[in-house]
């Protein structure tokens, strides 16, 4: 396999940010009332760990995308801003019961939980997924689940146990594309994550399945075409499509920040290639206005 082509080193200049990446302020009493509850509740949250620019508006809404097994992960990619340990804490079996009270106590209507990668568990964290998810369920049965999963190193047994708990929504993101993966995803496999969307589908034909991808690593707008082919070629329902921040100087540079019309181009080729939705703005990350899917598990029924 050829090398990939030079890459910005971590640290180098960046373009300056363009005004289109500005964030409203947050009204900050509700931020904080739901900073309050998690610190209360002891739990994490992907907005928090990972430095996400909405997390100001999710929080004033009331809502927030759940970080399991966390906060420490066993995967180092560069381009996130979650901690990389060699040795992660134990799985702590009180977590699904806090995390179903916060749930109820936000008053969520769709909740999204996600985790950090747990390469040193046999099953890679399903059980603590399944578990999480009936801890909902039996508090919040109205509560519609989506639930954003690492690949489980291809282990088509973990996914099973996780998808026995019926999601509405099944999400892994491709991230990028996949020249890219050596050098922004080193210890994932672009073609294994097509594979486990390609089983949820398969295997599981009721479940909503979604993937995302950054935008702004090296890529060209040709390479971005080709992933949203392959993800609907594997029947993937949901895309989302959000410009690459780097979190600090040690992480991988922005190469180029993508234009609102670029976004708009992308989002118009999904529709066309017949996702159900595409979420294609600078500011998008895989959970942004996640409770919109109910919108569309109204629209197109399983």
């Amino acid at each position: 396999m050829a090398s990939p082509p030079p890459f910005p080193a971590a640290g180098a200049s960046t373009p300056a940010k363009p005004p289109w990446l500005r964030v409203k302020a947050p009204l900050q009493e509700r931020v904080g009332a739901v900073s309050h509850l998690l610190a209360d509740l002891q739990l994490n949250t992907v907005c928090q760990e990972a430095s996400c620019p909405n997390i100001g508006e999710c929080f004033a809404a009331g809502t927030a995308t759940f970080l399991i097994m966390g906060p420490g992960c066993t995967r180092a990619c560069p381009y996130c801003d979650i901690d990389f340990v060699r040795r992660p804490r134990p799985l702590d079996a009180s977590e699904p019961r806090r995390l179903a009270e916060a749930v109820q106590r936000l008053g969520l209507k769709h909740v999204v939980m996600t985790s950090v990668n747990r390469d040193d568990l046999a099953d890679g964290g399903a059980a603590q997924f399944a578990a999480c998810v009936v801890a909902v369920r039996q508090r919040c049965p109205g509560t519609t689940i989506e639930l954003l999963v690492p690949d489980f190193c291809g282990d088509h047994e973990a996914l099973a146990l996780t998808m026995a708990t019926a999601p509405e929504v099944l999400n892994h993101n491709v991230e990028t594309v996949p020249r890219l993966y050596r050098r922004v995803r080193p210890q994932g496999r672009y073609g294994r994550s097509l594979d486990l969307l390609e089983q949820v589908r398969r295997r599981w034909p009721r479940t909503y399945t979604k993937s995302g991808l950054m935008v702004g690593l090296g890529e060209d707008d040709d390479e971005v075409l080709a992933v949203l082919e392959d993800l609907r070629q594997r029947q993937v329902d949901i895309v989302t499509i959000g410009q690459y921040l780097s979190p600090g100087p040690q992480h991988l540079p922005v190469a180029r920040f993508v234009t609102p019309e670029a976004f708009d181009r992308f989002r118009e080729y999904g529709e066309a290639l017949g996702f159900l939705q595409v979420v294609s703005t600078p500011l998008t990350r895989s959970s942004y206005h996640a409770e919109q899917v109910q919108k569309l598990m109204l629209e197109h029924p399983r």
